[in-house]
């Protein structure tokens, strides 16, 4: 773990000053140049274990915010949010209380055996800490309702006050219908938050998604320690979720169904027709789940760079990354997750970007979002999204950034989800510009597009992607790509910590990258579009 020592303190402490006193602030005639040094410098106060894993609803988290907020003032940016910098955003902290809890699975009057973790997981999703529940599960096959896909799910039958059994992922391609539903690649109609906010639209009383590894692109232990045991957080404000969420494994599932007197193969394999109606099952959810539930206030963090055209100053160009992660878990060993790549990393470069944007503008606004409790499912920038410091109407569009490159500089950058807008065609003229070009495009098996900050902006009609490194480095390709390759064995652990011998020019390069494609969109005659007939093409001010 890097710890706090007086030099360490004294060179942010430096940083600082020179932030608020930027050497070359006096010239504004050249294009602004991401500096490494403080972007160095926040990425290594930002992931230091005196922030603690910047936990939501943990102290490491507001340590971060408020930082965040006191370099925005050192930069002279604007607030973003009236006089403030911190944009509220309301969370309820839940933790189920499985040993508290009666509920049970039945069928054909028989309670089936069913141990929370091992073989089913379930929370409440609308922040309420008890529930009496007595309620008819219902097979809904994938449990989609997509206009576009001419895909129905639901056939209009009646499903108030039922609990939804549903699978994960998206109905498969055929050889008659090869690009249905995006082929191979997973579309948001196939993340399990799709199937959370399609069953509470159905007016159900709870929805349980069947995992397997091959649909949810993760194994079973995921699940478990996401669900099992710790705190998980949503949104206290606005729509809230069903009564009760949650998973079960294949092999509950293939019990539970044959004990309804159904074959689940059998029903799988009608869910992937589009004349699929949901089929009821000989089986309830009956008891009472109990959750200790909390509500915490966490903050958005809102910088804005003006724009300097009497009109187009009005629209704004966002830029955004979250700055939370895990926290501090766990009672014995390194029981802080210090995020430095993710998303330290991200953090980091906003403010050096910012630093940059302000000393030489651009016609439209630039705003500089730190989101708040993207870990937890985007929770920050759904927030956001829902109540707007700048109308979404005048949002021109979303780069955010999320895991910046800490091996070294490529040839090539990582736009995916920018060919769904006229973003796409920008996003290659700033490539060519750098010397660089587009990373070629991959099937989006994981629905990656989805899991990312972007999306809030993307789900209410502003064209938004993330911008994420290439692979085709400059130096030591080789090695180079095994470095990067080794750092999933650090995601989402304890060892995600900042390294001083980080090669930091692929990061650095990502941030410039980002800030001239933000000038490019920033300095256009018009608002870019999305593309004729993708899923999210809609006014952007629709919700």
């Amino acid at each position: 773990m890097h710890k706090m020592t007086p030099s360490f303190v004294a060179s942010a402490l430096a940083i600082s000053l020179a932030l608020a006193f930027p050497a070359h602030a006096a010239s504004t005639a050249t294009a602004p140049l991401v500096q490494e040094a403080p972007l160095r410098a926040h990425l290594a106060f930002l992931s230091n274990d005196l922030l603690e894993g910047r936990g939501t609803g943990q102290r490491g988290a507001d340590l971060a915010a408020l930082y965040l907020e006191t370099q925005a003032q050192a930069l002279g940016l604007a607030p973003g949010n009236g006089n403030s910098f911190r944009q509220p955003v309301q969370i309820a902290g839940i933790k189920t209380l499985p040993a508290e809890s009666t509920l049970k699975l039945e069928a054909n009057g028989q309670a089936l055996p069913a141990a929370f973790g091992k073989d089913w997981v379930f929370a409440p999703g609308d922040a309420t800490a008890v529930h009496q529940l007595n309620a008819e599960l219902v097979f809904v096959g994938y449990g989609i309702k997509a206009d576009d896909e001419k895909w129905d799910d639901f056939k209009g039958v009646d499903l108030k006050g039922k609990i939804l059994v549903a699978m994960v992922n998206d109905p498969q391609p055929t050889a008659e219908q090869p690009n249905r539903f995006n082929g191979k690649g997973l579309t948001y109609y196939g993340r399990w938050t799709y199937k959370f906010e399609e069953a509470q639209r159905q007016g159900a009383a709870g929805v349980i998604l069947i995992h397997t590894t091959p649909t949810a692109s993760y194994g079973w232990s995921v699940i478990q320690n996401s669900w099992s045991g710790v705190e998980r957080f949503q949104l206290a404000a606005g729509t809230l979720g069903t009564a009760l969420q949650g998973w079960m494994t294949d092999d509950m599932a293939r019990a539970l169904f044959k004990a309804a007197g159904q074959d689940l193969d059998t029903l799988r394999a009608a869910a992937e027709r589009a004349d699929f109606k949901p089929v009821p099952l000989a089986a309830k959810v009956n008891g009472e789940m109990k959750a200790a539930v909390r509500k915490v206030e966490q903050f958005n963090i809102a910088a804005v760079v003006p724009g300097t055209d009497p009109k187009l100053k009005d629209e704004v160009v966002i830029y955004s990354a979250h700055y939370d992660h895990l926290g501090k878990q766990g009672e014995s060993g390194d029981t802080i997750f210090n995020g430095a790549v993710d998303n330290a990393s991200g953090s980091a470069a906003l403010l050096a970007m910012a630093q940059e944007a302000r000393r030489a503008p651009a016609k439209r606004s630039q705003m500089f979002l730190w989101v708040a409790a993207e870990e937890q499912g985007l929770l920050g920038s759904a927030a956001y999204a829902s109540s707007p410091l700048w109308p979404l109407a005048k949002t021109a569009a979303n780069l955010n950034l999320d895991s910046l490159n800490f091996v070294g500089a490529t040839r090539d950058i990582g736009t995916q989800g920018s060919e769904r807008t006229e973003l796409g065609k920008m996003a290659e003229t700033a490539a060519k510009a750098m010397g660089m070009h587009i990373a070629r495009a991959e099937p989006d098996l994981a629905g990656g597009y989805f899991r990312s900050d972007h999306f809030s902006f993307a789900k209410n009609g502003v064209p938004a992607f993330s911008i994420d490194s290439g692979n085709e480095y400059i130096k030591d390709p080789a090695g180079s790509k095994e470095k990067a390759k080794a750092y999933g064995k650090r995601y989402h652990q304890a060892s995600d910590e900042y390294d001083a011998s980080w090669d930091l020019s692929g990061m650095v390069q990502t941030a410039q990258y980002t800030l001239n494609l933000g000038r490019i969109i920033a300095n256009s005659p018009k608002l870019p579009e999305w593309k004729a007939g993708d899923a999210f093409a809609k006014p952007r001010n629709a919700k």
